[in-house]
């Protein structure tokens, strides 16, 4: 399998998840020629994904998918509630006829030889998944837009060999920052975004011997910078009562506007 982030940021998400068979996208928030040259610096074309997973309506995930759609017919997954919303937004326009289809919380399909199945995050969003994707005995995650995980988040991201996981904010940046207290509030409630900190403390649940990548992404552009984001996930499993340290795994951070390399499991 294969994995690597197109965009990710809260300015635009996009990342490619594929076999050597089947490729998808997970989120389309960036422009359709952003997405192509992300894809094309990976020798992926856009032409060659069998679907569009989308985690939930908000514009940084979606910005790309009308244009993208009309253009390529490409198939869109996404839970019902979340359809309605994208059908909803005007700035995403029509989407043609029979592209859209519905998903359900804990219930694998399959695309092409992919198996995916999408689980319940908490966000304020009307229906939000993240994505675990299957293949060949590997597995890959996206989790992001997280305001809290409990058990049922780590029962769904153990195992795997790679995974995009959030790492929004640095709290105290956040605090002292000049966003509005209700915003701020929002960031840091159950429904808003996991701190560089939190993100460290759910990688420490989830590792295990064979995990071979870790992606910190979806980082604030205000709240965050990637050296710190970086830093601050690797103290805190170096720190952990448990028996790995953060040189024991690849950590990178995925950039806002920059593709990454491919991961390969």
């Amino acid at each position: 399998m294969r994995m690597a982030s197109v965009a990710s940021g809260s300015s635009g998400n996009c990342i490619y998840v594929g076999s050597d068979d089947t490729h998808i996208l997970i989120d389309a928030g960036i422009s359709k020629k952003r997405t192509e040259i992300g894809l094309n610096a990976n020798n992926i074309d856009i032409k060659d994904i069998s679907a569009i997973m989308i985690t939930h309506e908000h514009i940084d995930h979606i910005n790309g998918l009308g244009v993208i759609s009309r253009k390529y017919e490409i198939p869109i997954y996404a839970t019902e509630k979340t359809i309605i919303e994208i059908e909803n937004n005007k700035k995403i326009g029509t989407i043609p006829q029979g592209l859209y289809h519905s998903v359900r919380e804990d219930e694998h399909f399959f695309v092409g030889d992919l198996d995916i199945c999408p689980f319940k995050i908490s966000h304020d969003a009307v229906q939000p998944v993240g994505y675990r994707v299957g293949c060949n005995g590997k597995s890959v995650a996206v989790a992001t837009d997280m305001g809290k995980y409990d058990d049922y988040i780590i029962e769904n991201l153990a195992g795997l060999d790679a995974i995009v996981i959030e790492a929004n904010h640095d709290v105290r940046m956040l605090l002292a920052g000049s966003y509005p207290y209700h915003l701020k509030q929002r960031i840091l409630g159950e429904k808003g975004h996991l701190s560089n900190e939190t993100s460290g403390r759910l990688i420490n649940d989830i590792l295990h011997d064979k995990i071979k990548h870790i992606m910190l992404g979806h980082l604030s552009r205000e709240n965050n910078f990637e050296e710190l984001a970086y830093e601050t996930v690797r103290t805190e499993i170096t720190l952990s009562e448990n028996r790995y340290k953060a040189d024991d795994f690849k950590i990178t951070v995925a950039k806002r506007d920059v593709n990454s390399d491919i991961i390969v499991v």
